[in-house]
C-alpha cells in the first residue's frame, strides 16, 4: 500500500510540474523568496490584534 501511495504521489507531482511547464508558468523553485516568513507575519498579526484588544478596538471579524 505505501509503495502505491508513494508512486502515485510522485506520478501526480510529475504531471503537475509538466502542466506548469506546458502552460508557461514559473516553476516553484524559481519563484521569488518572500521578504517575510509566514511565522513572522503571524507573529506581527497576533501582536497587532493583541494591541487592538487591549485598546478595546478589536472587531470580531478580524
Amino acid at each position: 500500500m505505501l509503495k502505491t501511495v508513494t508512486s502515485v504521489h510522485y506520478s501526480v507531482g510529475r504531471e503537475v510540474r509538466t502542466a506548469i511547464e506546458k502552460i508557461g508558468w514559473t516553476m516553484p523553485e524559481d519563484l521569488p523568496t518572500p521578504e517575510k516568513s509566514i511565522q513572522q507575519i503571524e507573529k506581527e498579526q497576533m501582536a497587532r490584534l493583541k494591541a487592538k484588544a487591549k485598546k478595546g478596538k478589536l472587531m470580531l471579524d478580524e
